[in-house]
């Protein structure tokens, strides 16, 4: 991962530094120096905390859980970001997801910094009460280091408002007297948190994708037509025509998201398959999207995954390998699950030509490479899934404001601001060479660098 994010670092930086109107104050030996310091500095968290949470069991036994909180830049604001649940956690994988959260508040000119954390555990193996204490654990060992105006986690893989909500509690007992509100982002409603905010990956992840194959093109079709960019071919191959979609992934983003595409009257798109932890469910004639997140809702989040239940809940369906979903004769994969999901051992498989990032890092770096030289549209994860971090921005102002949105508030002003991105983002992916993940990464590096020479900090 530290070798991956040294790359992305290094080749957005390329790519500025042969532009010279891109800080043209710094020429010759001064601009060098500058761009070594800003490669030294993005490709590098600021701090790494780790800690091993000890736990006493219900049982009556004693274990050490291992937990992390990455702060990996602040030049824009105190960090942000979520804090993962899942028996995969490791060091380097909460170091990238931090650098992923850095460059993604950068380009949605959101005014905070990058952070994550990470508890090694499978939540479902513990029960509630464990689980609380554990959150608010957490909070006590890293309790110096966040704070409403220093670092800002909220949910990820595995966690929730009920965690954000724990947590928030104990920030509050451990810093009585100090503003607590903001502490933490995605609580429930009745602890301060925003309405919309549980929707708002899923929601903007589906936008991104829509406002592309039914706006963007419908508007910019005469140039996108007269462009010998692979892109743009892909692009006008898949405008105003049917789409068949799979959606990996069926928890908080999955299921929002193909909720998003089944109630859609912008673009004619039909889900085929849907996956989770145990099954993928596939009908080439469309699945009812409706009553598998009735059926999810009510079954702990699982989708039904035998014929039995599928019966019960009135949906046709085949089911097969949880996997197979990847490698489906689709037009679109829409990826909601875990990281690393699309690799070199199935990318030749994938036979989808617009995939989008839901997920944080669902393809891996040499997939990207792959499947970008085949044409194949690849939505990045830092421009699809950043509804939740700009809904937690809301959530956060409105803890210090003291003031609410309501629902519909929230999602224009989210939609409003996912919109300001993509058209600045769009129109330089099918002008450039680039692939739309490198488009993204240089415009997020030419803004924390212009930050960060303003400041001072390339000395």
């Amino acid at each position: 991962m530290e070798k991956q994010t040294k790359i992305i670092i290094q080749d957005s930086l390329d790519a500025l530094m042969e532009n010279q109107d891109f800080l043209p104050e710094l020429q010759g030996k001064m601009r060098n120096q500058a761009f070594t310091s800003l490669s030294s500095i993005l490709s590098t968290p600021n701090k790494i905390h780790k800690s091993f949470l000890r736990i006493p069991l219900d049982d009556g036994s004693v274990v050490r859980i291992p937990s992390f909180r990455v702060q990996h830049n602040d030049a824009l604001g105190p960090y942000k970001g979520g804090i993962r649940f899942h028996e995969s956690v490791n060091e380097d994988e909460v170091v990238n997801l931090a650098f992923l959260m850095t460059l993604k508040n950068a380009l949605h000119s959101v005014p905070f910094g990058g952070g994550k954390g990470g508890i090694v555990l499978d939540p479902r193996k513990y029960s509630e009460r464990e689980l609380n204490l554990i959150s608010r654990k957490y909070v006590r060992y890293f309790s110096d280091v966040i704070g409403p105006d220093k670092d800002i986690p909220a949910p990820d893989v595995g966690s929730g408002a009920r965690e954000m909500d724990w947590m928030m509690t104990e920030y509050k007992k451990i810093t009585a007297g100090s503003p607590y509100l903001g502490s933490f982002t995605g609580k429930s409603i009745e602890n301060g948190g925003s309405l919309g905010r549980r929707e708002a990956t899923g929601k903007g992840v589906y936008f991104t994708f829509r406002y592309l194959f039914h706006d963007f093109i419908k508007e910019n079709q005469q140039q996108l037509a007269a462009s010998d960019n692979v892109f743009a071919a892909t692009a006008l191959a898949h405008f105003d025509r049917p789409l068949t979609m799979a959606v990996q992934g069926f928890g908080n983003v999955g299921s929002v998201a193909a909720l998003e595409a089944y109630k859609s009257t912008h673009i004619n798109n039909k889900i085929v398959a849907v996956s989770d932890r145990n099954v993928t469910l596939f009908n080439e004639d469309g699945l009812d999207i409706l009553s598998l997140v009735q059926f999810a809702a009510t079954n702990r989040g699982d989708l039904p995954n035998t014929d039995e239940q599928l019966k019960a809940a009135n949906i046709t369906a085949d089911i097969k390998g949880r996997d197979e979903l990847l490698t489906l004769p689709v037009d679109v994969l829409l990826l909601a699950a875990l990281e690393d999901q699309i690799h070199s051992d199935n990318m030749k498989a994938i036979q989808a030509r617009i995939i989008v990032e839901g997920a944080n890092a669902p393809v891996t770096q040499e997939a990207d490479k792959f499947l970008s030289e085949q044409g194949v549209i690849i939505v990045p994860d830092i421009l699809a899934n950043a509804g939740g971090v700009i809904v937690s921005y809301f959530e956060w102002l409105q803890g210090r404001e003291t003031q609410f949105y309501t629902e519909e508030e929230v999602y224009r002003l989210l939609l409003e601001k996912m919109k300001h991105t993509m058209d600045m983002i769009y129109p330089q992916f099918f002008g450039d060479p680039f692939p739309l993940r490198q488009n993204c990464y240089i415009h997020s590096v030419k803004r924390l660098s212009t930050v960060l020479y303003h400041q001072g900090q390339l000395y």
